[in-house]
């Protein structure tokens, strides 16, 4: 059973920074990132990266947020840095394994006050 857990999610004024985890379970995943979803939206892909270090990273963020991996540990990193008001949003850790499935943690808030 496929589990990923999530941390560092909290409240941090405009401008400030905060860095999520992620754990999986289980067998490497060819792909590792991070979802987002504000109250109203749809959700929407932040950051991916895979098992060889490719990245995707979305236009609102590039440049402030970085994407990193520890496949040794089975771990995904966002460290997100100038934090907007508009960045806030409950973010969403997601894996990708081989076998073609994909796995969602619980979801963490992310609020950024102005």
């Amino acid at each position: 059973q496929v589990q990923l857990v999530e941390s560092g999610g909290g409240l941090v004024q405009a401008g400030g920074s905060l860095r999520l985890s992620c754990a999986a379970s289980g067998s490497r995943f060819r792909n590792m990132g991070w979802y987002r979803q504000a109250p109203g939206q749809q959700r929407e892909l932040v950051a991916s990266m895979t098992d060889g270090g490719s990245t995707n990273i979305a236009d609102s963020v590039k440049g402030r947020f970085t994407i990193s991996r520890n496949n040794a540990k089975n771990m995904v990193y966002l460290e997100m840095n100038s934090l907007k008001p508009e960045d806030t949003a409950v973010y969403y850790c997601y894996a990708y394994s081989y076998s073609l499935n994909s796995y969602w943690g619980q979801g963490t808030q992310v609020t950024v006050s102005s």
